[in-house]
């Protein structure tokens, strides 16, 4: 780890060669597959990640966080730490109020697929926000185990890492699947349907199992329905199709955990 006595290297210039790999990663969504590393930006998700044991390879801070005693603590538990201006942290940065302290980290291997893992498949999900959100559920309710079809939201670009608060840490993630590889699963797939199936209060739900969630306007695929032990659909009194994917998650995510307990 960083000595906290010894002071961080200090960066000025737009052109250097650290601050140009960061933009790339905060421009291009997709950017990490190619160059491997993920950059996650604020205290809340740097935070999280130290919680989860990471091992981060590079801290980026801002003057005002250098002098902030909690953000240096946290840029200390990294190998290397460079500090910048806020201007020019602000060129790597989405948010509307850039934040104070970034790291950069090697994406994760992709995990072995758990056969009896309980689980979330993603059918084509396509808003960064939904994603976020649904990883988000999965982490609360013991879905430990997140499987992304080809066509989902990129799962470590910089919006859905913002969406997911964290929940990326917790979770075994695997995207860009094919469909016939959800066969390594030894346990049933259940779909949500807005317009035929059990009733999710009375549906017959086992433990583990994995729940499938589909496209926001075309939901879950024929041939994935096709796969699916059974499909559910969420009462709604208010008037049908009024959920979103990640709310709908939230809901059968929930009444899973709430059975098995």
């Amino acid at each position: 780890m960083n000595d906290p006595a010894r002071p961080p290297t200090r960066l000025s210039s737009r052109d250097n060669p650290l601050l140009m790999r960061l933009r790339r990663l905060v421009h291009d969504g997709a950017a990490y597959r190619r160059v491997g590393q993920v950059w996650i930006e604020g205290e809340h998700l740097c935070a999280a990640l130290l919680a989860r044991g990471g091992v981060v390879a590079q801290a980026v801070i801002t003057d005002e966080g250098w002098a902030d005693e909690h953000l240096r603590a946290l840029a200390a538990q990294t190998l290397r730490v460079a500090q910048v201006p806020a201007a020019l942290f602000a060129t790597l940065s989405t948010l509307e109020s850039p934040a104070r302290i970034g790291f950069l980290v090697d994406l994760p291997a992709p995990p072995a697929l758990q056969p009896r893992a309980a689980s979330v498949v993603l059918d084509r999900v396509q808003d960064a926000g939904n994603v976020g959100s649904i990883l988000r559920s999965a982490a609360a309710f013991g879905f430990g185990q997140v499987l992304a079809l080809k066509g989902t939201a990129a799962l470590w670009s910089p919006k859905v890492l913002r969406a997911g608060m964290g929940a990326h840490f917790a979770l075994r993630l695997m995207e860009g699947l094919a469909e016939a590889e959800l066969d390594g699963l030894a346990l049933p797939l259940l779909a949500t349907s807005p317009h035929g199936g059990a009733v999710l209060p009375d549906a017959p739900l086992q433990w583990p199992c994995a729940w499938v969630l589909g496209h926001e306007g075309q939901g879950v695929s024929a041939s994935l329905q096709a796969r699916c032990a059974l499909q559910v659909r969420i009462p709604q009194p208010g008037g049908e199709e009024s959920l979103n994917v990640a709310a709908a998650a939230a809901v059968c995510l929930y009444e899973s955990a709430r059975r098995r307990q």
